[in-house]
């Protein structure tokens, strides 16, 4: 008798449990909390040029609207589209661009509330061999996540490598550490064979330097400290 209701006791607190305590794993837990955390704060980004189409990822990092991409998803565009992690889309301006090997740009878009954004991390303490998280719009697969290492640190070119996919239409995303803060906006593949696909070698901008130019810009600076 006894031993039965240890065995009816055992399963109703299987029941009771949270899901993720009994199945994931903890490096599981951490990429899905990070996505949860992290994903609606990024957008996809389609931008109308005069010679076709280009498409990127951004990262919120204002909630009335200011999103953080690469210069180069939205240079010569004569129209901006952002979608949002729940199908809205916005038409968006350039309020500022640094261009050529920096690589960013800030959009802004009118949402009719407040927008969710991203945290900074510092990309000053990044390492390689660590665990790093990527979420993009490769090929227009919107809100896709990926994992990897960090690789290696290009301090003369100033960019972090890593393993973690980036393929097109990911530019502009986010590279985030373990705690889900971005620590690099991703900027490009390495393709010697003129692959458009990735190889396991990408390239981030330190998100201090996307830090810095945030603080430049004509915005309200207080409104962009680290969380």
């Amino acid at each position: 008798m006894m031993k039965r209701l240890i065995l009816i006791l055992t399963y109703i607190l299987m029941l009771v449990m949270p899901v993720s305590a009994h199945n994931y794993s903890a490096d599981e837990m951490v990429n899905i909390n990070v996505y949860e955390k992290i994903n609606p704060a990024i957008v996809a980004i389609d931008a109308n040029l005069s010679d076709g189409f280009s498409a990127g990822t951004g990262c919120v990092v204002r909630g009335d609207g200011v999103i953080l991409t690469g210069s180069h998803v939205i240079e010569g565009a004569k129209d901006i589209d952002v979608t949002t992690f729940n199908g809205k889309v916005y038409k968006a301006t350039v309020i500022a661009k640094m261009g050529k090997n920096k690589d960013l740009a800030l959009l802004k878009i009118n949402p009719k509330q407040q927008l969710r954004t991203i945290s900074f991390g510092d990309s000053e303490q990044v390492k390689v061999g660590q665990k790093v998280l990527a979420i993009g719009n490769p090929f227009g697969f919107a809100g896709t996540l990926t994992s990897g290492i960090v690789s290696r640190i290009d301090y003369a070119k100033g960019r972090i490598q890593t393993d973690a996919a980036i393929n097109p239409g990911c530019s502009g995303g986010p590279l985030l550490n373990s705690q889900g803060q971005v620590i690099g906006i991703s900027q490009s593949i390495y393709n010697p064979d003129n692959n458009i696909s990735n190889i396991g070698i990408g390239f981030a901008i330190p998100v201090n330097e996307a830090k810095r130019f945030i603080q430049t810009a004509n915005l309200d600076k207080s409104r962009f400290a680290s969380k």
